[in-house]
């Protein structure tokens, strides 16, 4: 019994398939071929999101404030490994990176009207209430 005559016969239909596959995602627009063949082709880049990236406003918040208004947001640190954060209109008043935080209470004064920071401080609560750094002037 003979089988390479089969095999060739099988052998080019399958080469032919592929290579309508192939010709067909590569040539073809969106909608023909095989949907779940031209996903392995295209790149992540190309393929449109659900969801797209929320907006961020002014000190990442999540909708704009209203007019003459202020954008105010104030996150608290963790222990002594992530300190707090105060932003207002978009600028940092008070980080870690700025160095002008401690532990307790963080309190920046600033000029309503403006915005502008007047002072910056840290009370130590656990050290019976001393201002521990000296006030900073930006």
């Amino acid at each position: 019994m003979r089988l390479a005559g089969p095999l060739r016969v099988v052998a080019l239909v399958v080469t032919v398939g592929l290579t309508w596959i192939i010709v067909s995602i590569l040539l073809g627009g969106p909608g023909s071929g095989f949907p779940r063949i031209q996903q392995l082709f295209n790149s992540p880049e190309s393929s449109v999101t659900a969801e797209p990236r929320a907006r961020k406003y002014k000190c990442g918040l999540p909708q704009p404030c209203p007019e003459e208004h202020l954008a105010f947001r104030m996150v608290s640190g963790a222990a002594n490994v992530i300190g707090p954060k105060i932003c207002l209109e978009d600028k940092m008043l008070m980080s870690s990176v700025k160095d002008n935080v401690g532990r307790g209470l963080n309190i920046a004064l600033v000029n309503g009207v403006s915005g502008e920071l007047i002072e910056a401080r840290a009370f130590d609560m656990w050290a019976g209430g001393e201002w521990v750094k000296d006030s900073y002037l930006h």
